[in-house]
């Protein structure tokens, strides 16, 4: 592949090795060949195929997201913006979750509108947690983006008759017939023509799936060098649960198991035992968290409609807990996914200091690739993949310019973004995604949501309609 150059950008976000850090660097080159970085840094010599003029941008690693359902989420915008189950101490996974679900021809719909929002807010490395569905590999491979097949597999479904109590219906042999479909799947992925896409071992719940699930699936991803993730302490719910089958609080069970190290990571992990919500008689994990290496994937945005968040990212990463970013929910943007991961933990805080935007753009980057074993994305190197966002500095929200980053989160965010490179592959540009119909999958999504909302009353333990549900703000007349 011929060498493209993009020189003299007024700045590049670079990664300096001896320091481990990224670094502002004005007037700087980067070029690229065969979907990998040969250059990042001033004065470029070499030779170029195609060069192009860097004058006004800023050149900054892709975003790597290690925690998204593409499959689902969509379609619950305008559902679950404001439910919550009170009996459930108001988390929404048990009453509303299920009654939701996009029918099986709408998923490639919310899977093109999820993907097509998170690249135009910048990522270019997502793990999609989903249940397998046809067609999958070739959609993601179509976005263009790097992705982490994650197909999700558990031992029992959770349910509620009464809005106050979570029960589970138990198939073990169920779930270790998904596992292996889902390490098939795995392997499918590393094999396919991409080049893109890899893998990931998920079981999908610490309440939903049995010790020997855990244990099981746990020992097949270290055999074969994948993460491994869970979803665990994302409910109050859920806390009690395992407290009260185990004894231990979610973080402590997985530690007990021998489950946790550098490749794990904790969906959420909110509830910890020194939760005001979740007080238990240890104060230890969140330095079990930091002591094993298990990666946290923090997603604010889905909790905070609930009035819930963790205690606090500023907290976390001071406490030595290697934190990784996700959009759990729609919009799928990762800068707003920032922002609100930003304010939310300076005021649990009730401190501006308790979170720098360097530890933050540090977990939307390199603390996701640790996450997920990748040591060539989520920085600018020569070496590392060509995954990376121009952002235009010229934009009026991105000035004044003094801290281009800091304005790109708390100001301009995706409308600032110029163009989005995967590979070297230019996917995003001037607000447009080049390799999907964002516009079209938005506007079948919207008709597959109305056939959703009329079977709503059939999947509701209470056999209520939608609007019962999630009232509109205003009647419609």
């Amino acid at each position: 592949m011929p060498v493209t150059l993009i020189q003299n950008a007024d700045l590049v976000l670079a990664w300096d090795a001896a320091a481990q850090q990224h670094v502002y660097l004005p007037n700087a080159d980067l070029a690229f060949e065969d979907g990998r970085l040969l250059f990042v840094g001033r004065d470029y010599r070499g030779p170029a195929a195609e060069t192009l003029s860097g004058s006004g941008l800023m050149l900054m690693p892709g975003l790597v997201n290690i925690h998204s359902h593409p499959s689902s989420e969509p379609m619950n915008k305008g559902f679950t913006d404001e439910v919550g189950t009170p009996g459930l101490y108001n988390s929404s996974l048990y009453e509303y979750l299920p009654i939701f679900r996009p029918e099986p021809d709408a998923v490639h719909s919310c899977v093109r509108v999820a993907l097509s929002e998170l690249l135009l807010s910048g990522v270019t490395t997502v793990a999609d947690l989903s249940m397998a569905h046809p067609g999958w590999l070739d959609l993601l491979a179509e976005s263009g983006m790097r992705v982490c097949v994650a197909p999700m597999f558990r031992s029992a479904r959770w349910y509620t008759k009464n809005g106050h109590m979570v029960e589970y219906a138990w198939d073990p042999q169920a779930g270790e017939k998904a596992m292996e479909e889902a390490f098939t799947l795995v392997e499918r992925a590393e094999q396919h023509e991409s080049g893109r896409l890899f893998g990931m071992a998920v079981p999908a719940q610490i309440d939903t799936c049995t010790p020997e699930l855990l244990k099981d699936s746990r020992d097949e991803a270290r055999r074969r060098g994948i993460s491994w993730q869970i979803h665990a302490a994302q409910s109050v719910s859920e806390f009690h649960e395992i407290t009260r089958r185990h004894g231990f609080t979610p973080v402590g069970w997985l530690q007990e198991q021998g489950l946790l190290d550098q490749r794990a990571i904790i969906g959420h992990g909110i509830f910890l035992d020194d939760h005001p919500s979740t007080p238990w008689h240890t104060r230890r994990d969140l330095d079990i968290l930091a002591e094993t290496g298990t990666t946290v994937a923090h997603c604010p945005t889905v909790f905070a409609r609930r009035g819930i968040t963790l205690k606090h990212l500023g907290r976390y990463k001071r406490s030595g807990v290697n934190m990784g970013l996700g959009t759990d929910t729609y919009p799928h943007n990762m800068l707003d996914e920032m922002r609100l991961a930003a304010y939310l933990a300076r005021t649990q805080a009730t401190d501006p200091r308790s979170l720098t935007t360097t530890e933050l753009f540090e977990a939307a980057t390199i603390g996701g690739a640790r996450a997920l074993g990748r040591d060539d994305i989520g920085r600018l190197a020569p070496g590392c993949r060509a995954d990376f966002v121009m952002v235009d500095i010229t934009h009026p929200m991105m000035r004044p310019a003094r801290d281009p980053v800091r304005s790109l989160i708390y100001a301009a965010g995706d409308r600032a973004l110029k163009a989005v490179y995967v590979d070297g592959q230019k996917v995003v540009e001037d607000g447009e995604v080049l390799t999907m119909d964002y516009r079209a999958a938005a506007e079948q999504l919207n008709e597959a949501q109305k056939r959703v909302a009329e079977t709503v009353p059939e999947r509701d333990w209470a056999h209520r309609p939608a609007e019962k549900i999630a009232p509109p703000s205003f009647l419609w007349k």
